[in-house]
């Protein structure tokens, strides 16, 4: 039986990346987005056919979570890998953030994962399955006034958490914890660092796939990853 993973913030950057590793290896996946058009792109970019489902939704909206798990699982009656991707940061520092802003990227990057989380676990018991949180090196060094190092501070907790909730039940839980990458993830800030050294999503996507292939019994807790020169 093929395995299904459903990736939020799939159609682009890590998400796309890593569907495209499993695809590979002959996984059933699906994915959401905001972005209708993109998740259309990224479809025609994989010519995967039936085995790509892509979902248009909200992370941060209970009824668009709760959506995209259903249809999941009613088109392919399980599910075994879970992958919360979908994330953002904001350009400036607590004192230029408009607090509508601050609000929605809150909302996207914690509570997301644990609407995530709280729909996928009846699923996820069944299956014995995981749970991938995408964190930050930001989530373990903090920079001068950095909300998004906040919220991936609290996705690391919440990773945590979770494994303690649902390992007696087998079901494994790891964090990914990337420094910079290039991906759309640095739009909003400006592009990606010239001077930075950067990871490529197929970086970050091989170790979310290393992880959701560890044998029944192994959990990986977490894989913090920074591309080399990175210091902070």
């Amino acid at each position: 039986m093929e395995p299904v993973t459903l990736i939020t913030g799939g159609s682009t950057g890590i998400g796309a990346a890593t569907a495209r590793a499993l695809l590979k290896q002959g996984h059933r996946v699906a994915v959401t987005g905001r972005g209708a058009e993109k998740l259309a792109a990224f479809a025609a970019s994989a010519a995967a056919g039936e085995r790509l489902l892509t979902i248009t939704g909200d992370a941060s909206d209970e009824h668009d979570v709760a959506a995209a798990v259903r249809q999941v699982v009613d088109v392919w009656g399980r599910l075994d890998n879970v992958v919360a991707n979908a994330g953002y940061s904001l350009p400036g520092n607590l004192e230029s953030h408009a607090p509508e802003d601050m609000r929605a990227m809150v909302l996207t990057n914690v509570l997301g994962p644990a609407l995530l989380v709280r729909e996928t676990l009846p699923q996820l018991r069944e299956s014995k399955g995981r749970i991938v949180f995408i964190g930050s090196v930001a989530g373990v060094r903090h920079t001068p006034g950095n909300l998004y190092s906040v919220t991936k501070w609290a996705v690391h907790a919440l990773a945590e958490n979770t494994r303690l909730l649902v390992g007696k039940d087998g079901v494994g839980v790891t964090v990914v914890a990337p420094g910079v990458v290039d991906t759309p993830f640095w739009d909003q800030r400006g592009g990606t660092p010239e001077a930075a050294p950067v990871m490529t999503p197929e970086h970050i996507a091989d170790t979310i796939v290393f992880a959701l292939n560890q044998p029944a019994g192994v959990d990986i807790n977490q894989i913090t990853m920074r591309p080399s020169g990175q210091t902070g």
